[in-house]
C-alpha cells in the first residue's frame, strides 16, 4: 500500500519560490530608484543648461522670454556619464532683437540641437563649453504682423496653394477697387525675409495704362525685405515658406557653443 508523501518535502519548493518572489520585488526597486534617479539628473541637468543658455542668449545681443529646455535620450545617466547628449530641445518665445526698429519678432523660436557635448565637470561648475554638432531652428512669422510692417490699411496676408496671397482695398482713378494677388518669397541678404509682389489684379481695373502703372506701383510699394532679429546661436536662414500659420523660417548652424565658457 502507498504511502502518503510527508508534508515536509514540499517546503523546499516554497521557499524557492519565496526567493524568486523576493529577487523580482528587489529587481522592481532596484529599477525603480535607478529610473527615479535618472529623472533627478535630467532635471538637474536642464536647470544647469536652461542657465548657461540664457546667458548666452543675452551675450549674442537676443532678447527673449527665459528659454525652456528639454534633454532628450534614455537612459540619461549613460549620457551624463559620457558627456554627450543625444538631443537638447530649446524654446525661445517672443524672440526680439537689442536694437528693435521695424524687424518683426518671432512669437516662438524652436531650437533642436544634436549631437552636444557637455563634461559633468561643465554641467557642476558652469565653466568649459556645451557644443552642439548641429542646430535646427523653426519659426513662424504671423501674418498679422507682416501686413502690419507693410503699413496699408485693409491690407490682408495668407497661404493660398503654398503661395504668399495679398487681398487689399486700394483707390484708383477714383475708384475704390479690391487688389488680389500673390508673392515670390525668398531669403534675401543678411536673412531677411524677401517679399515680391510682382502679379497683383483687380477686378474692374479700368483698361488704360495709368491704371496699370497704379497698380504696379501699389506692387512695388508692399515689396519689402522683412528684417528678422538677428538669431541666437549662430543660425543662418536657409528657407521661408507659406503656410497656413504664417511665414514659416527654417534656419541652421554647425559647431555651435550653446553657452558662455567659462
Amino acid at each position: 500500500m502507498a504511502q502518503a508523501q510527508p508534508a515536509y518535502v514540499e517546503r523546499p519548493r516554497r521557499r524557492g519560490r519565496r526567493a524568486i518572489v523576493v529577487l523580482v520585488v528587489l529587481l522592481l526597486l532596484l529599477v525603480g530608484i535607478l529610473v527615479v534617479a535618472d529623472r533627478v539628473a535630467v532635471g538637474v541637468a536642464e536647470r544647469a543648461i536652461t542657465d548657461q543658455v540664457r546667458q548666452e542668449v543675452a551675450k549674442q545681443g537676443a532678447q527673449s522670454a527665459p528659454p525652456e529646455v528639454e534633454v532628450g535620450g534614455f537612459p540619461f545617466l549613460n549620457q551624463v556619464l559620457d558627456g554627450r547628449y543625444e538631443r537638447i530641445s530649446i524654446v525661445l518665445r517672443e524672440v526680439r532683437g537689442s536694437v528693435q526698429g521695424d524687424a518683426v519678432s518671432l512669437p516662438t523660436l524652436d531650437i533642436d540641437a544634436r549631437d552636444v557635448t557637455a563634461s559633468l565637470d561643465t554641467l557642476r561648475s558652469g565653466q568649459g563649453e556645451v557644443v552642439a554638432k548641429t542646430v535646427n531652428g523653426t519659426a513662424t512669422i504671423s501674418y498679422d504682423s507682416l501686413a502690419a510692417l507693410l503699413d496699408r490699411p485693409g491690407l490682408k496676408l495668407s497661404e493660398q496653394g503654398g503661395k504668399l496671397a495679398v487681398t487689399a482695398p486700394v483707390d484708383v482713378l477714383g475708384q475704390q477697387l479690391t487688389v488680389t494677388g500673390t508673392a515670390d518669397v525668398a531669403v534675401g541678404e543678411q536673412g531677411k525675409v524677401s517679399l515680391r509682389f510682382n502679379d497683383l489684379n483687380a477686378e474692374g481695373l479700368p483698361d488704360v495704362p495709368l491704371a496699370r502703372t497704379l497698380l504696379n506701383n501699389y506692387a512695388r510699394s508692399i515689396s519689402v525685405d522683412v528684417p528678422l532679429p538677428e538669431l541666437p546661436f549662430q543660425l543662418t536662414v536657409r528657407e521661408v515658406r507659406p503656410t497656413p500659420d504664417g511665414l514659416a523660417v527654417t534656419a541652421d548652424a554647425t559647431d555651435v557653443p550653446l553657452n558662455s565658457a567659462g
